[in-house]
């Protein structure tokens, strides 16, 4: 998720089971009856205490993990959100940090190299779409003063 005005991203810091923090995209599990992009919206406020909106797809990653004993694979589909408003919280149980990162220092922040593949793929593209006034909610040929 991003905040255009900021340039920044919001992550999320979880403890492993070496106690090392580790920051991550924002996810979760699809509730019964929801649609994926209803799934990333709510687990980004439910995480990070923020309000979002989907802007478009950035992809999915696949992968295995082992947890008591058993291998588990998941399949994680990702989208470029945008900020909307609320104030930052870990309050997740699930989650140990919560943090704006400078979209420079995104990749280098993130502990997963899946991860960094697809935001190394999306910068373009959130370059180009926060390039568009209408995607933050300006209109820079509105005249001063004018409801935006």
């Amino acid at each position: 998720m991003v905040d255009a005005e900021r340039e920044q991203a919001v992550l999320i810091g979880r403890l492993d089971r070496h106690g090392r923090l580790l920051w991550s995209l924002p996810k979760g599990h699809i509730e019964d009856g929801e649609t994926v992009e209803q799934t990333a919206v709510r687990e980004v406020k439910e995480e990070t205490g923020i309000s979002a909106r989907v802007l478009r797809p950035l992809g999915t990653i696949d992968y295995w993990f082992v947890a008591e004993r058993r291998r588990i694979h998941k399949t994680v589909h990702h989208f470029l959100l945008e900020a909307l408003g609320g104030e930052l919280s870990d309050e997740d149980v699930e989650v140990t940090e919560v943090a704006w990162v400078p979209l420079a220092e995104l990749e280098t922040k993130l502990a997963y190299s899946d991860e960094r593949k697809l935001v190394r793929k999306a910068g373009p593209l959130i370059e180009e779409l926060f390039a568009r006034p209408d995607v933050h909610g300006r209109d820079e040929h509105a005249p001063e003063g004018a409801p935006e």
